[in-house]
């Protein structure tokens, strides 16, 4: 390796259009999506393993 390659800043070039801007945005939108409707699915289960049977108590 010579001083020149060790100094010199590495350039990275990347490329983002509107398609790719856009399918990045659809995905991420679609995880939230995905995820509350999976929410709303499994909530009263989730609740019911957390809450308290209540005590008969006559």
């Amino acid at each position: 390796m010579t001083a020149r390659e060790g100094s010199s800043p590495v350039m990275h070039l990347a490329y983002l259009d509107a398609g790719s801007g856009s399918l990045i945005v659809q995905a991420v939108v679609g995880g939230v999506a995905g995820a509350a409707v999976a929410a709303k699915l499994y909530w009263r289960r989730l609740v019911a393993r957390f809450r308290r049977q209540p005590t008969d108590q006559h």
